[in-house]
């Protein structure tokens, strides 16, 4: 009987290490937050009229907000989390400039 028990007790743990190995193998951060603020910014530099006034620094955002879309897609998380990041960087920055420069060239009064 006590033979029986500890074989029963080491098959038990035996079995919660490998049932809690495999929950812990699949779990993955989906940026969902980093993909909804990087948006944001991409909506506002567009709204901004960043392509027209800033187009270099349009470019170089909505390149790397598609990187990270593509890299989302394709379920890369980590990748899309750092270009979703990036990308906000960009955007916030294109935006920044565009208002400057439509201000510079009289065609918005603040």
């Amino acid at each position: 009987m006590r033979f029986s028990f500890i074989a029963n007790r080491k098959w038990l743990i035996t079995l919660a290490i490998l049932v809690s190995a495999a929950l812990s193998g699949c779990v993955t951060y989906v940026p969902v937050d980093e993909w909804n603020i990087a948006r944001a910014a991409y909506e506002a530099a567009r709204e901004a009229d960043a392509p027209r006034f800033v187009p270099s620094m349009w470019f170089k955002a909505e390149q790397t907000y598609r990187e990270a879309q593509r890299a989302y897609r394709e379920r890369d998380y980590e990748k899309a989390k750092e270009l979703f990041k990036k990308a906000r960087v960009y955007c916030e920055q294109a935006e920044n400039a565009a208002r400057l420069a439509r201000y510079q060239s009289g065609e918005v009064v603040p």
